[in-house]
């Protein structure tokens, strides 16, 4: 059995501590540092807007398909040899999109090696916080791993505007070569488990998890632009309906046949990717359950703040990400105190807190929301926010990991990761296109009732408009408005339209995040009320 950390010195469980996390946050980091460079990019490789949001989605796709898999080949060849070997394929792939010339380029270094990458690192860290901290020192561990990886999130929009203003966004990507390298270099103070005899790949089981995550996963992403089930105009469909739901049924039909062969190869006494018994495990469901509703809201969060702040405040890259900052203060702090001042808490009430905590933020956020409101009405909502993910993140790791022995840690890392990442997703599209929806029916009513706007230009605008109208700053309005040579009348009237019709999907995407944590209260039955190690009352 691999010695504990924890139970060495505090410098190595220190350093191990450091590393992994370091790891957690350059997986995080990508997304939210290309999202304030998209334009940027696009013009410096020669693309389009449309060309890095199709990496973008390529990258979160290859994550999920290869997430599970990735999990299983970390306990073929080693938890740490599984997470060095991602990070020279993840560092590869950085380097590769710090030099690409062209989008193609760019797709095969973020999009296909970060993502492979990505899906060998991430399942083993779980299993590596596992097999180097004692199970009493894990809660602090994998919260501090996790807040990490959220910490990444919320500076990546300041990384990002400071690189892309005064450099270069390729030299965040250059950046994380050299964060790759120190990983590397500190891996060795990392123990690893025993491996036990090497067994062959499910490659039928990898297969079918691969495409049925895949194929999920792509629906969801797609439905912004498609539509959830009525398909918006000149969008695919089938039978009249949203090739998204067809998609998303495709996906569910893979998962339950992955699922029945790796019930049978268990039957045939053969090595499954993952064990169908551990989704029987009450304890282990739970915590997935629970990573599922964090990330869906933590990820809605991380979309509509910034959307409000950037397009509907007009604030800078850099002043965007200057006013998430607080959300980082808290989550930092409940990550890391939560464990060291109440180290024997029940992990099911901290986990009810935290998602009361969610939910408080998501409804005095969307209450402040006002037409007179400017950036500081999201520091409080966000201060709560913050904790309420912190609290979550100081027990999930612990929660599911120790539902299993450490042996499978591997495979639920694998899990656990593809769980966040279909919440992330949907998260996302969810917020994104609750807040199309009722952006598009509040401005076409504030126009057909608008005694100012001529009738033909409000037939005009409910054509082109109903598929969805575009979340746009009141410049951005203006000056397409002007090129259109509307009168001032109708430009001030569709100004007010605007401003108010943005409100309005912001407070519908809240209110769909909020409903997401009332929700998440009702399967907290399932996490424990002791702590890992601890005995039962």
């Amino acid at each position: 059995m691999t010695s504990k950390a924890g139970t060495g010195s505090s410098t190595k469980a220190g350093l191990v501590l450091l590393t992994l996390a370091a790891g957690q946050f350059l997986m995080a980091l990508d997304s939210s540092v290309m999202n304030v460079s998209i334009a940027t990019v696009a013009d410096d490789v020669g693309t389009t807007v449309t060309g890095i949001q199709g990496a973008i989605t390529a990258y979160t796709l290859v994550m999920a398909m290869f997430m599970i898999p990735g999990g299983k080949v970390g306990v073929i060849i080693g938890r740490k040899r599984a997470f060095m070997i991602g990070c020279v394929i993840y560092g590869c792939g950085s380097l590769t999109t710090a030099l690409a010339p062209n989008l193609p380029v760019l797709l095969f270094g973020w999009s296909f090696l970060e993502g492979v990458g990505a899906a060998l690192i991430l399942p083993a860290i779980v299993a590596l916080v596992a097999g180097n901290f004692a199970a009493e020192r894990r809660p602090a561990a994998y919260g501090l791993v996790a807040a990490a990886g959220a910490v990444a999130i919320a500076v990546g929009p300041i990384i990002g505007g400071v690189a892309t203003t005064y450099f270069s966004w390729r030299w965040v990507f250059a950046g994380e070569v050299l964060i790759v390298l120190g990983i590397l270099m500190l891996a060795r103070h990392v123990a690893d488990a025993p491996t036990g005899a090497r067994r062959p790949l499910d490659l039928v089981g990898a297969a079918l998890s691969a495409l049925g995550l895949g194929i999920f996963v792509y629906g969801v992403l797609r439905s912004d632009e498609w539509g959830w089930f009525r398909p918006k105009a000149d969008a695919p469909s089938w039978l009249g309906i949203s090739l998204v739901v067809w998609l998303m049924l495709a996906g569910l039909l893979l998962i339950r046949l992955f699922l029945r062969w790796e019930a049978r190869m268990v039957e045939q006494r053969k090595e499954p990717l993952v064990d169908p018994e551990l989704l029987r495990n009450r304890q282990l469901t739970g915590g997935l359950t629970m990573f599922f509703f964090q990330y869906l809201v933590q990820m809605g969060v991380f979309f509509v703040v910034p959307l409000y702040l950037s397009v509907a405040l007009g604030l800078s890259a850099l002043k965007t990400g200057a006013r998430i900052l607080p959300l980082s203060v808290t989550l930092l702090a409940a990550a890391i105190l939560i464990p060291r001042l109440l180290p024997n808490v029940s992990p099911r009430r901290v986990v009810r807190f935290g998602i009361l905590a969610l939910l408080a933020g998501a409804v005095v956020l969307m209450a402040a929301l006002d037409a007179d409101a400017g950036a500081e009405i999201v520091t409080i909502p966000l201060l709560l926010i913050g904790l309420g993910m912190g609290a979550l993140a100081s027990q999930l790791g612990a929660v599911t990991v120790s539902a299993v022995p450490d042996r499978q840690s591997a495979e639920v890392g694998g899990i656990q990761n593809a769980v966040t990442n279909l919440g992330a997703s949907i998260g996302t599209a969810l917020a994104g296109s609750i807040l199309i929806a009722a952006l598009t029916a509040s401005f076409l009513t504030s126009v057909e009732q608008n005694e100012a706007i001529p009738a033909d230009v409000k037939s005009t605008a409910t054509v082109e408009l109903q598929s969805g109208v575009p979340f746009l700053s009141d410049a951005q309005l203006k000056d397409a408005l002007d090129e259109a040579g509307t009168s001032e009348e109708v430009t001030q009237a569709a100004l007010d339209a605007n401003e108010a019709a943005r409100l309005d999907g912001l407070r519908a995407a809240l209110a769909i995040l909020a409903l997401a944590s009332l929700l998440a209260l009702f399967f907290t039955r399932r996490i424990p009320t002791t702590q890992p190690g601890s005995p039962e009352p």
